[in-house]
């Protein structure tokens, strides 16, 4: 369970410095005691930074995946502009092939050439033979090279600026790779954090996380919100929940969207694509862009959105509890659903 984010600064050799404290005090304890002595404080400060590393962790996550799909959507684009260009060209060199032979054609005195009458005939059948016709479709040729070069440029303008903005994205993608992995090593500090704790240290920290979280569910159940919640899932929503269910156990990584692991957001946006609805790939733009329904209206399948700055996601399943990927170290798996602070819920299938 992670609790509300402090505000960013990294306090690592503070933090470390805690640990190893906290480590070195239950060592020097007597080994015929049952129970270590708690360092006053000591281990609740730990758990708030680890909790704030791995939140930071996750946020950077989160703006790589944002970025990354931004780059793939304009990748896209671009590749559309391209392929029309490429059509306008061809066009272009058919109809200015014909517009020459035409030309040439009117010169000598000759009829249209073949492909021409065919073109540009109301019955192909007929030959375009006289002057009349010839000067028609001359001009109806070059009114058509005109429209197409004017649509050729303005591909290639439209085409040109695509891939400046390409550029731009790939750039900031590379500057949020970058915070990713600064912030990663952060996740290795907060490794190494529990590393040093012994293992009944590990086991009271579970059981701080377990309290909270019970806490946290028995207040928000106390409100009576599970009596006006819906406890029928669509269609949709039920192979959502399947999917997800089926993920249990499975490990979750960093940026990870299947089939062997899964981030928080990987998970959902997976879990609904098997149910035949694309979805945002990361949690801030599932909150952005899916339909926002009151918590008390939710139903199995929506998704819960938590914390202030909508940094992480799980899948409602019923019964007051949620389907999610926490955090590194840990697996797909079930939980109360008030075990983080809600911002709110959201519906991909509205």
């Amino acid at each position: 369970m992670r609790r509300t984010p402090r505000a960013p600064g990294h306090r690592t050799a503070a933090t470390l410095a805690l640990a190893l404290a906290l480590t070195a005090t239950a060592t020097a304890q007597q080994p015929a005691r049952a129970e270590p002595a708690p360092v006053p404080g000591t281990l609740t400060e730990v758990r708030a930074e680890l909790e704030r590393f791995y939140h930071d962790a996750e946020v950077a996550t989160d703006k790589y995946n944002a970025a990354d799909e931004k780059v793939t959507e304009q990748e896209k684009r671009v590749h559309t502009l391209q392929g029309q260009i490429e059509t306008a060209e061809t066009k272009l060199g058919r109809l200015t092939r014909l517009a020459g032979a035409a030309a040439r054609a009117q010169y000598r005195g000759d009829s249209l050439p073949a492909e021409m009458q065919f073109a540009l005939a109301e019955n192909p059948e007929h030959a375009l033979d006289n002057a009349s016709l010839a000067r028609q479709a001359q001009q109806a040729t070059q009114g058509v090279l005109t429209a197409l070069t004017a649509t050729r440029k303005d591909l290639g303008t439209r085409t040109d600026k695509a891939t400046a903005t390409l550029k731009s994205l790939r750039a900031n993608r590379r500057a949020k790779d970058s915070e990713r992995r600064s912030v990663e090593k952060h996740i290795d500090d907060a490794k190494k954090i529990e590393s040093t704790l012994e293992k009944k240290e590990i086991e009271r920290l579970a059981a701080l996380d377990k309290k909270d979280a019970d806490e946290a569910q028995a207040k928000w159940v106390g409100t009576g919100v599970l009596d006006k919640v819906g406890t029928d899932a669509t269609p949709a929503g039920r192979k959502a929940i399947a999917f997800a269910t089926r993920q249990l156990g499975k490990p979750y990584v960093w940026g990870a969207e299947g089939p062997d692991s899964f981030d928080c957001s990987g998970l959902t946006s997976q879990a609904w694509l098997a149910a035949g609805h694309v979805i945002p790939r990361t949690s801030e733009e599932q909150w952005r862009r899916l339909k926002h329904v009151p918590v008390e209206d939710m139903r199995p399948g929506d998704l819960i959105i938590y914390f202030a700055d909508a940094s992480h996601v799980a899948l409602y399943i019923g019964d007051g509890k949620i389907i999610q990927a926490p955090r590194p170290g840990r697996w797909v798996y079930v939980s109360p659903a008030a075990s983080m602070e809600i911002l709110g819920v959201v519906r991909p299938d509205a």
